[in-house]
């Protein structure tokens, strides 16, 4: 099938040219291709060919693994392999994706062409209280170009809304320094709950990380804690009643030793509750 919404073929003049050659020795691999602007981008796959090496074969490109128009061509056999190359102009964040050379429907190559990548990834929410303040914290690695700029956002649930700290200054505060960036949530409230992305900006797309941020109250941690005693109270409570019930019917020994027999059940149960036996 071919793709509608193919890259354009024809080259930029205006923009520079970058040439990246990989050769395929029989085997399905990927390559990352870093950008950072505008370029065109010339891609270059070599197959060594199976065993049975024919003449010319089938070559063409597919993006995003839909087909691209008017990019199949007859590919001969040169020195025992084959080669195909084309010039793709990059020029704006569309464009990125997977770019795939494919030898007669045998072999292929893919080049992933994205913006530097943010690495770090947080899969545990950042913990705050209502009332109290909070710093989310996000960098890229420093061996990766820096970034232009950085930018946050909220997940309000169907999409992401940039932050800005002019329009609240009184909420938001966010510091930026090379590869590292911070955002901080003054006065939280349960509402200051969700997905939060910091993007490293580069002149050809934006690079998303995110961390999830959980604002509780203040009786959230002591929830176990009231539970285990309000069932304390009860087993207390049904005891003594217990005991006045039964307390005409025996002797002042008797209750005694019937008391104090519950009684120590209880310390027991109590220890056992707060010690997660």
């Amino acid at each position: 099938s071919v793709g509608p919404t193919a890259p354009p073929l024809a080259l930029i003049t205006t923009l520079p040219t970058d040439t990246r050659s990989v050769v395929l020795k029989g085997e399905n691999k990927f390559e990352n291709i870093e950008l950072l602007s505008p370029v065109n981008i010339s891609l270059e796959c070599t197959w060594t060919g199976n065993q049975n090496k024919q003449p010319n074969i089938t070559g063409y490109w597919r993006k995003d693994g839909v087909e691209i128009q008017d990019s199949r061509v007859t590919v001969d056999l040169e020195n025992q392999q084959y080669n195909l190359k084309q010039v793709f102009s990059i020029v704006n964040e569309e464009n990125l994706g997977n770019y795939t050379c494919v030898f007669g429907n045998v072999a292929e190559l893919v080049f992933i062409l994205a913006a530097p990548q943010i690495g770090e990834i947080r899969d545990k929410p950042i913990v705050s209280y209502v009332g109290d303040f909070v710093v989310l914290t996000c960098k890229m690695e420093e061996n990766k170009p820096t970034p232009n700029s950085w930018n946050w956002f909220k997940y309000n649930g169907t999409e992401k809304e940039q932050i800005s700290v002019a329009a609240e200054p009184h909420r938001y505060l966010i510091s930026s320094e090379g590869w590292k960036t911070k955002l901080k949530v003054k006065n939280v409230s349960e509402a200051d709950s969700g997905l939060y992305y910091c993007g490293a900006v580069y002149a050809i797309s934006t690079s998303l990380s995110h961390v999830e941020l959980k604002v509780i109250t203040i009786l959230e941690p002591l929830k176990p804690f009231l539970t285990i005693l309000v069932e304390v109270v009860i087993l207390v409570a049904a005891i003594l009643i217990y005991e006045r019930r039964h307390s005409k019917r025996k002797e002042a020994e008797g209750t005694q030793r019937v008391f104090f027999f519950p009684f120590c059940c209880v310390i027991h149960c109590i220890s056992m509750e707060l010690t997660g036996i």
